[in-house]
């Protein structure tokens, strides 16, 4: 079995689409920075539902292996250290799902 790690971001009341932007630009570059990632994708939300968290980010690794490499990464922590600024409130979790092979 393969693991997902899906974290959910509230962003701080004030919080500009250009501090957003910066996000993505942060989260963008680490599909290639870290290879353990299987697929990896991320966004603001749809609003399609009241309530909704602001933002997600969506992690297929291999195993808890492969997820404490994308977790304690120099990349990654660069990354949560342009979004954690932001942050109003952050939800996650990793959960098993089946194999998968997307690269």
């Amino acid at each position: 079995m393969a693991l997902r790690h899906i974290a959910l971001f509230r962003w701080r009341e004030g919080t500009t689409a250009e501090q957003i932007s910066r996000v993505g630009e942060a989260l963008g570059v680490l599909p290639e920075a870290i290879p353990e990632l299987i697929d990896y994708s991320f966004g603001p939300d749809e609003g399609l539902s009241e309530g909704n968290f602001d933002f997600a980010v969506v992690a297929d690794v291999a195993d808890a292996a492969g997820y404490a490499v994308y977790r304690d990464h120099p990349d990654h922590q660069a990354a949560l250290a342009v979004v954690r600024p932001l942050l109003a409130e952050r939800s996650a979790l990793q959960l098993e799902i089946p194999d998968i092979d997307r690269r």
